[in-house]
Formats: structure tokens, C-alpha cells, sequence
């Protein structure tokens, strides 16, 4: 059987360039509860107050329903703020065998396509997924690739590129991330680089793997190295992409045990300061 061969990463021009985005996700704590503390939009204005270029709008947090009034609002919410739109993201699986659930999931992706398309989001975050008990992970990228070659042609319609996080399951290591970017073969597809995610005696080693195909990134405050939290090195995660020749958005998504409201401040801050030492 012949190997199969990587796809070129993304040809850019020009010298490496790292602006700073928040997630959604960051204020979790903030944007759920009963009631909720903060907004969608008063998350933007909070994003603009810390300095940020732009903002990653995480689909667990919209109103049902998502009205196009209201992705109006948020539109131009951002332009008053100085704010890109620089990634949507959603909770999908597609490590799933031909199926209703399994349609279910396409169906989600490209729903958002479109929302995000409507926001001005160049990249829409997927998941590939953790496999059914019993399957192979070799069976499960072959899923992963079905899927995403089934939205694919609807990204690229809608001019929206799919962003697959390295999230566990079937892209635990970067050899997962990259066999499945190696099926696919499409110039709308990249990787969403999280620089938390990987588990190994080195996750910086394997961020460096997998960051010249990096469209987008989540920045973690915390990597994990041989399973143990340890803080994140933020100039040695920009310098890592400034190597690959990177350029786009380094994405906050905090997790870290201290309050989002006090952590993300700090958090930005440090991102600006390597960011522009970086670029």
C-alpha cells in the first residue's frame, strides 16, 4: 500500500504576524448559570476594554433561537469595538459510522458554515472525536475524513475554512492530526492549534509538528506534560509559530483552576506582550 502524502501547509506571505483573540469559552463561568452574568455582546465589550484584535465566538453560548437580527447586532458590535470575528466553534463528533448520529453532526457543521459565514468568521473550529467502544482509531480518522470531506465542499462554497482541533480522541498525538489531514487533501481544511491538548514528555515538540498547518490556535495557560499541568510558556508557544510562519490570531481559551475574571486580564496581557515581541 502506497503512504499517503501530507498536503502542502498554507501558503502565506510576508513576514510572521500574531494578533491576540479571546474565546467565548474563556467566559464559561460568566455566560452560563441562572441567570447568566455576562453577555454575548457584553463579552465583546469586555474583550475590547483588555486590548484584544479579535474574537472566537463559541456556538454554546448564542441565544436559541439564533435569529439573523440578532447576528446582526453582533456584527456590528464587533466593527464599533475594532473587533474581528477571527473563529467560531462547535461541539461535534465525527469519529461516528454512517448513520443518523453521524448525519446529525454534518448537519450541525453546516449550519454553522452558514452562521458563521453571516458573521464574518473566516474559520469554523470541528472536532474529529473520541471512537465507539471497540473501534480502531485507524477506522475512526477514516470517519473523521468522511465527514469532513462530506462539509467541505459546503465550507468552501460559503467561503469558510474548517479549523480541526487537535482534541483527543483520534487526534491525541499530532500523528492522528496529520493522517487525517493527509486523507482529505483540501486547501479549506487546517488545523486549530491547542496548545494545551497534547499530552506527552514534550507537547511543545508536538505543537511544533502540527503548527505549520495551524489556521487558528486556542493559547492555554497550562500545557501537559507527561500528564502533569505545568505553566504555559507563552514565548516559547510564540516562537514556535513565529518558526512556522504563522500568521493569524493567538486565541486565549482559558481553563485554569484561578476565576476568568480575574485570569483572563492577566492572561491577554502576557499574550499582547510576546505577541508583539514575536511579530
Amino acid at each position: 500500500m502506497t503512504a499517503r502524502k501530507l498536503p502542502p501547509p498554507p501558503a502565506r506571505a510576508g513576514d510572521p504576524v500574531l494578533r491576540v483573540g479571546c474565546c467565548a469559552y474563556s467566559y464559561r463561568s460568566c455566560l452560563t448559570g441562572s441567570p447568566p452574568t455576562m453577555s454575548l455582546e457584553g463579552f465583546l465589550d469586555r474583550c475590547a476594554e483588555l486590548g484584544c484584535d479579535g474574537v472566537e465566538l463559541t456556538a454554546y453560548y448564542f441565544p436559541t433561537p439564533i435569529t439573523p437580527r440578532y447576528l446582526r447586532r453582533i456584527v456590528r458590535r464587533c466593527l464599533l469595538l475594532g473587533l474581528d470575528v477571527c473563529g467560531t466553534a462547535i461541539g461535534n463528533s465525527f469519529a461516528l459510522p454512517p448513520g443518523p448520529e453521524r448525519n446529525a453532526n454534518i448537519v450541525l457543521a453546516r449550519h454553522w458554515i452558514d452562521l458563521s459565514c453571516d458573521l464574518g468568521s473566516p474559520c469554523l473550529r470541528v472536532f474529529a472525536g473520541a471512537v465507539p467502544k471497540g473501534v480502531s482509531q485507524t477506522t475512526g480518522r477514516k470517519w473523521v475524513a468522511e465527514c469532513l470531506a462530506e462539509c467541505l465542499p459546503y465550507a468552501e462554497d460559503r467561503g469558510v475554512m474548517l479549523a480541526l482541533e487537535n482534541h483527543g480522541g483520534v487526534v491525541a498525538e499530532p500523528a492522528g492530526v496529520l493522517d487525517i489531514l493527509s486523507r482529505v487533501q483540501s486547501e479549506w481544511l487546517g488545523v486549530k492549534l491547542d496548545t494545551g491538548n497534547f499530552v506527552s514528555d514534550d507537547p511543545y515538540r508536538d505543537l511544533a509538528v502540527c503548527a505549520p498547518y495551524a489556521i487558528s490556535t486556542h493559547i492555554k495557560t497550562e500545557v501537559r506534560q507527561n500528564g502533569v499541568l505545568q505553566q504555559a510558556d507563552m514565548g516559547k508557544i510564540a516562537g514556535l509559530l513565529r518558526d512556522a510562519g504563522y500568521r493569524g490570531f493567538m486565541n486565549l481559551e482559558y481553563e485554569a483552576a484561578e476565576d476568568a475574571v480575574t485570569a483572563v486580564p492577566k492572561a491577554i496581557a502576557a499574550m499582547l506582550s510576546v505577541a508583539r515581541a514575536a511579530s
